[in-house]
């Protein structure tokens, strides 16, 4: 069964908005993040860390691949990478998250920082993503940055 064109367009703004948090009118990107540290903090009630990372790994897969197709058709109908898109910024702190070498709850918040810091200032080859353009190119950034997030929280942890 086909959805039709009006059911899609819903199912890509859910995704692409990162459940709504895209429209929130100051910092979406810092919302979108947001739902990504308190989705991995819910996990962690109830999973051991080692769950809760297997869980993430598999939501970065199915968000990649999700949030990458509608960011391609949002990007359509709002323009060159619209600030309500914020899939990218769920997946990259989820990537972060996955570097966590403990599971309080300052880890994740050091995670979601260092996301964010990553993300604006987009050093190290980051922006250069963006050139991928499309959807591939809105998820790329993102991942990066939270790839070098995870890379400092890697290092952190041996020193904690």
């Amino acid at each position: 069964m086909r959805l039709n064109v009006g059911k899609s367009l819903i199912i890509h703004k859910v995704i692409g908005t990162a459940f709504g948090a895209g429209y929130c009118p100051v910092a979406p990107g810092t919302a979108g993040a947001a739902v990504a540290l308190l989705s991995w903090l819910l996990l962690l009630l109830p999973l051991a860390l080692g769950d809760a990372k297997v869980v993430v790994a598999l939501l970065i897969v199915a968000f990649m691949l999700m949030g990458t197709r509608s960011a391609g058709q949002l990007e359509k109908i709002w323009g060159q990478d619209p600030s309500r898109v914020v899939v990218d910024e769920l997946v990259g702190t989820w990537v972060a998250l996955l570097a966590v070498p403990s599971a309080d709850w300052w880890w994740g918040v050091a995670a979601f920082a260092l996301f964010r810091l990553f993300d604006i200032v987009k050093p190290l080859g980051i922006r250069r993503m963006e050139a991928i353009g499309g959807g591939l190119g809105i998820m790329m950034d993102d991942v990066l940055a939270g790839v070098y997030s995870a890379v400092v929280l890697l290092v952190a942890g041996v020193f904690v």
